[in-house]
């Protein structure tokens, strides 16, 4: 069964960086689409970033565009996000979320909450 497990979560100081990692377990990473998705106290749940099966598509949150990044080990069966100049409004428990795409060719992704299996998540607290 796939599982998701997510880390890297910290209290970091406004200007600081982050690196969150996505782990996947029980199935290749290549027939899946990954995506990170956060919520805040008070907020609905949002879509930061997605990177498809094969890598070939990225999509991001314009709230996040030009601060973060995503990529993905295959060998590792891991995802990461990068996040870099953070501020407190980037305060929220990221999670991040696997649907299945097949091995064959690129299938994209989505930024919307139509994932299959969700890690619990990892608090990211932006604070001075």
């Amino acid at each position: 069964q796939l599982q998701l497990v997510e880390s890297g979560g910290a209290l970091v100081q406004p200007g600081g960086s982050l690196r969150l990692s996505c782990t996947v377990s029980g199935e290749t990473l290549d027939a899946y689409a990954i995506g990170w998705f956060r919520q805040a106290p008070g907020k609905e749940r949002e879509g930061v970033s997605c990177i498809s099966n094969k890598g070939r598509t990225t999509k991001f949150d314009d709230s996040v565009k030009g601060r973060f990044s995503i990529s993905k080990d295959n060998a590792k069966n891991t995802v990461y996000l990068q996040m870099n100049n953070l501020n407190p409004e980037d305060t929220a428990v990221y999670s991040c979320a696997a649907g299945y795409s097949g091995s064959a060719v690129d299938r994209g992704c989505p930024l919307t909450y139509d994932y299959d299996y969700w890690g619990r998540g990892t608090q990211v607290t932006v604070s001075s």
